[in-house]
């Protein structure tokens, strides 16, 4: 008699032919995605026991952040959600940042504004793995038909259908279902920052921007009030190019620093963190997710864990307006890197005149350079083409920014005649670096002025015959 037929409906399941193999890989994993939950679950209660002190007072505070965390949430919203076990499957979450604050709340100008989304960004958070990629999209990007308004700019979906259009949009665009949503103003941002004790980046240029406000350059602690002038400034950069460009890779910067910071928080940090979260943000996720997710992607190392990149587009001008167009080969391509768990570039991109990271490839890419040497960044470098053949000082410049150099100015030597490449250094305390310069390059010496060089730069380089035949 064929199995399918042995067994009597009242049996118990132990003994039924199709019942579950224990051994199997598809039970272990759901046992082992139970056991989490469970761990996950002791982990938050014992938590908000410790900071709160009480059972009661823990599931009371709970219940009044979920509270707060999802208001604005609706059913239409939810309903654009894909869900996703968060503590074990990669995910994708739409963050956005919204031109609003209580200032501009109160005001008659913007008083009951569904606020455009001055930033927005495509997370895809993998806790298997341990990785995040931050993937910016830009607010000007051009879309077709958006949802019966016509041509639009991206940030508009959250002008004309909230959350729920914003989900649905970028999900279409990108090609990928999005888990969860979280939104955040300009108040909630400095609040979170500062919640955390502040932040620890590294500022490409002196931020000089009337509109955002001012920053000196150079590694520091910001605090939320330094944080948001960074992430707003787009003036700054008016001499290099498209400012969105430049803030939005600086979001990322901040965000990848922010979710380093969290990662390390102790419970009382974590937790007063979540308070302020509940006051600023609109999400879905609850409380227990939160913490769940932060819990399952402990060991995650910004240094190498958080890949950041953004949706190349050409910027245009159409029927008198500015848009950023894309093409859908080159998000296929970048989505199809991301969903198998690559970097959304295959190298780091650092604008060379302003060393801004433009895209971080982590531990995939061109970043060793960063990790092996040591730099002083604000250094200065003239490098000097000493052998006539074309390209040699960009493919120079290009290991110099790896490596974390900043300041670079190129051009012709004074002849074409040189055999060897030289890294010529003024100062003893400026040879360990010029000594790095050569071991980068693979080639060349390292030599100390003799006055032999006329340069005002910390270093000169001068790229010989050896380079050409490399």
């Amino acid at each position: 008699m064929g199995a399918q037929s042995s067994t009597p409906s009242g049996a118990h399941a132990s003994y039924a032919r199709d019942a579950v193999d224990f051994d199997t890989p598809a039970y272990a994993q759901t046992r082992r995605r139970r056991k989490r939950k469970k761990i996950l679950t002791g982990f938050l209660v014992t938590v908000l026991v410790l900071v709160l002190g009480g059972f009661g007072a823990a599931f009371a505070y709970i219940s009044n952040v979920d509270s707060k965390l999802g208001q604005g949430i609706d059913a239409s919203l939810l309903q654009a959600l894909v869900p996703t076990d968060t503590a074990s499957d990669p995910f994708y979450v739409l963050l956005l940042g919204i031109d609003g604050s209580l200032e501009r709340e109160n005001s008659k100008e913007y008083a009951g504004d569904n606020f455009r989304s001055d930033s927005m960004m495509l997370a895809r958070v993998d806790p298997r793995d341990n990785k995040v990629t931050l993937i910016s999209l830009p607010r000007d990007l051009k879309i077709d038909d958006l949802d019966g308004h016509g041509t639009q700019k991206l940030n508009a979906a959250h002008a004309f259908g909230g959350p729920t259009l914003a989900v649905k949009t970028v999900s279409e665009l990108m090609g990928v279902p999005i888990a969860h949503y979280a939104e955040i103003n300009f108040d909630g941002f400095k609040a979170i920052v500062d919640a955390l004790g502040g932040v620890e980046v590294d500022v490409p240029i002196d931020i000089n921007d009337r509109r955002a406000g001012y920053l000196k350059a150079g590694l520091q602690t910001l605090d939320g009030e330094g944080a948001l002038v960074l992430c707003r400034s787009r003036h700054a950069y008016d001499d290099q190019g498209a400012g969105d460009t430049y803030r939005s890779a600086n979001q990322r910067l901040v965000l990848s620093a922010i979710a380093s910071k969290l990662l390390k928080s102790d419970p009382v940090t974590l937790a007063n963190t979540i308070s302020t979260l509940a006051e600023y943000v609109k999400t879905d996720l609850s409380v227990s997710q939160i913490i769940a997710i932060a819990q399952s992607m402990i060991g995650l190392d910004s240094t190498k864990d958080i890949y950041t990149g953004a949706v190349p587009t050409t910027s245009s001008y159409i029927d008198g307006i500015w848009y950023e167009v894309y093409e859908k080969d080159d998000i296929k391509e970048l989505i199809e890197r991301v969903n198998a768990g690559l970097s959304p570039t295959a190298d780091d991109v650092i604008d060379p005149s302003t060393g801004t990271v433009m895209a971080y490839s982590g531990d995939q890419g061109g970043d060793e350079f960063a990790r092996k040497y040591k730099v002083r960044s604000a250094d200065t470098l003239r490098v000097r083409n000493g052998n006539g053949a074309d390209g040699v000082c960009a493919q120079a410049s290009d290991i110099l920014t790896k490596m974390g150099y900043k300041n670079i100015d190129t051009g012709n030597a004074n002849s074409f005649d040189y055999p060897t490449t030289l890294v010529v250094y003024k100062t003893d305390d400026q040879k360990t670096y010029a000594d790095q310069i050569v071991d980068a390059f693979g080639l060349g010496r390292a030599v100390r002025d003799d006055g032999t060089f006329l340069f005002d730069s910390d270093f000169l380089i001068v790229i010989g015959q050896d380079w050409a035949q490399n």
